[in-house]
């Protein structure tokens, strides 16, 4: 029977690694590659707690690993996060939907669809409808605006 056992563990072997394909939780490749690693020990001669050894070794140590650096390789600590909601809206341009009015200036900015109520971010400038702003913060349900200026810089203005 131990002559033909390596048999029995390259079957099981390739089954678990097919079987990967169709699972999300990339733990079946590392059993598939650990029953691989027992068939070569049976083919060698080895007797089955040895295979059986090698299979529970391989096995376990390379799931540890791919855990390690797969935690390692997708941490978002510290890394590049995508904003959203709120937090998506400084920097992004919009525009006046109506004029500034009152002691404050407040006026109606549409940004990604939605009308904000906006003030100027220096206080006094007046914002004028269809003009181009851009969002320097948002704070509560108001977003801080200063106009976008249409002109191109220096370098790229034609003469």
């Amino acid at each position: 029977m131990d002559q033909i056992l390596w048999i029995l563990w390259l079957v099981i072997g390739v089954a678990l690694i097919i079987a990967e394909v169709f699972t999300l939780g990339f733990v079946l490749l590392w059993f598939g590659v650990g029953a691989i690693a027992a068939a070569l020990v049976g083919m060698m001669g080895g007797g089955f707690f040895l295979q059986s050894l090698v299979f529970a070794i391989v096995s376990v140590a390379l799931t540890a690993m791919s855990r390690t650096i797969f935690a390692n390789l997708f941490a978002t600590g510290g890394g590049y996060t995508q904003k959203m909601g709120i937090e998506a809206l400084p920097g992004k341009v919009g525009t006046v939907q109506s004029e500034s009015s009152g002691a404050l200036n407040e006026g109606a900015v549409k940004v990604f669809g939605s009308v904000w109520t906006a003030f100027p971010v220096d206080g006094y400038t007046k914002l004028l409808e269809g003009q181009k702003v851009e969002v320097v913060e948002v704070k509560g349900s108001a977003v801080y605006v200063r106009p976008v200026s249409d002109a191109l810089p220096g370098w790229r203005q034609e003469g």
